[in-house]
């Protein structure tokens, strides 16, 4: 029996007593108009498939290990990737030895489960994607470039969604895993974005808990010294703030195109160092919330007080921390990676500021911009001449921009994940009264 005989016979096999014994839809492994499917082809909480009865379910790992490797080998790209997630949903051995040889995106480069959305891209290369905007219900739906053309065609994989809510003091994007489902009460919701009414700061949100060596900052309103997950966890369930981002003020644009920073609390800024790394990464993603823990949370965001929340006072203290010259060499290597905006250079033939997108970006638009790493600020002492940036801190982390009416490249690596950089870039969409 050949080796393709064999994964078809396994799918084939798996699809039948999937419907005759469990009635399990696997839904995004068909078409969806132009782009190919959804990557919650096997989401993490959906019970694991025990099929007990299965010729396939006792291999000797040998031969599993042997069928597995060669099938994600050959099936490298999407949509034929897809096979390498049914053989992980086939039961409970088949899933771990599937988790043990594929490679997350930092080592392989390729997003293939749910839980590649949150977890570091490659180091030396970018995962190129692109955004679909709807200005008609409000909605952003990130894809995976399949191909070079694949922006001509609008041929993608779907990854992420996002839906814009607009409040009275704030800006809401319910970032979610489902094209249609987007909101906060659905099993495939993992986090969102928040604005301030001017649009000029923003909270990152996840409901992943972060790792304990995160520098998160405390809630609004708390003493940093009182402040411990262990005596108080009044933090509300699946609502973590991971990152801050702003924008500098800008009426009319008078001081040139916007400047934006980010301060990423999970990711130490060690990281970029050789042998940096970004602790806590997730293995898989939390289970939905129970209804007790949904109720329990949406009675503490009553409570809390958001009018502290984006105060610059609050912001400044964030900021500071981050880029304080003035830390011990031993608390260096805590402090969070801060990200700051490429400057543009401007071209005197064009009369307009200008960036290198190699070809990514084809229109130009207030919202583009590149993201790489700020270096710490410089000590108080100016007689001893600053060290060169290091390559790590020259290289582009994320870069956004217009290609369409309604189409924006997105392109990211190490350290962010696809849910990260999508974020970011959901702060660029955003209406910004002081900085146009």
């Amino acid at each position: 029996m050949s080796f393709r005989s064999i994964v078809r016979d396994v799918r084939d096999g798996f699809g039948s007593l999937s419907r005759r014994s469990f009635d399990v839809k696997l839904s995004g492994l068909h078409s969806r108009g132009k782009s190919q499917g959804s990557i919650n082809d096997l989401h993490d909480t959906h019970p694991a498939l025990i099929v007990q009865n299965s010729r396939w379910a006792n291999l000797p790992p040998e031969l599993l290990f042997d069928v597995i490797k060669r099938l994600e080998e050959s099936e490298s790209t999407w949509p034929a990737r897809k096979h390498v997630v049914a053989c992980a949903a086939v039961c409970r051995s088949w899933r771990s030895m599937c988790k043990e040889i594929v490679g997350t995106p930092e080592s392989c480069g390729k997003l293939t489960f749910p839980v590649s959305l949150k977890q570091p891209g490659p180091r030396d290369v970018t995962i190129q994607c692109f955004i679909k905007r709807d200005k008609s219900n409000l909605t952003y739906h990130l894809f995976l470039c399949l191909s070079p053309a694949a922006l001509l065609v609008e041929n993608g994989k779907f990854l992420l969604s996002a839906k814009r809510t607009r409040r009275t003091t704030c800006t809401e994007y319910v970032i979610s895993m489902d094209a249609e489902n987007i909101s906060r009460s659905s099993n495939t919701y993992i986090g969102k974005l928040r604005s301030n009414f001017l649009g000029t700061k923003f909270i990152i949100y996840d409901t992943q808990p972060p790792h304990s060596g995160a520098n998160i900052p405390p809630p609004p309103g708390r003493s940093k010294r009182f402040y411990s997950k262990k005596v108080s966890p009044k933090v509300p369930s699946g609502s973590y703030d991971i990152a801050h981002i702003t924008y500098e003020l800008n009426v009319l644009g008078t001081r040139g195109p916007r400047r934006m920073h980010c301060v990423m609390h999970t990711i130490p800024a060690s990281s970029l160092e050789p042998g940096g790394i970004v602790p806590g990464q997730p293995d898989q993603l939390l289970p939905p919330r129970s209804l007790e823990d949904s109720f329990r949370s949406m009675s503490f965001s009553k409570s809390l007080d958001r009018s502290t929340e984006f105060s610059s006072s609050r912001f400044s203290e964030i900021m500071g921390a981050a880029t304080s010259a003035d830390v011990p060499d031993s608390e260096k290597s805590k402090l969070p990676l801060v990200l700051k905006n490429k400057s543009p250079r401007w071209h005197e033939q064009l009369q307009c500021w200008c960036l290198n997108f190699r070809g990514r970006v084809t229109i130009a638009s207030v919202k583009n911009f590149q993201l790489i790493a700020a270096l710490p600020a410089a000590g108080t002492s100016q007689s001893v001449p600053q060290p060169l940036p290091p390559p790590e801190h020259d290289k582009v982390i994320l870069q956004f921009g217009k290609v369409g009416k309604d189409m924006f490249t997105m392109d990211y690596r190490y350290p962010l994940s696809a849910f990260q950089a999508f974020a970011i870039c959901l702060s660029s969409f955003d209406t910004k009264l002081a900085c146009e």
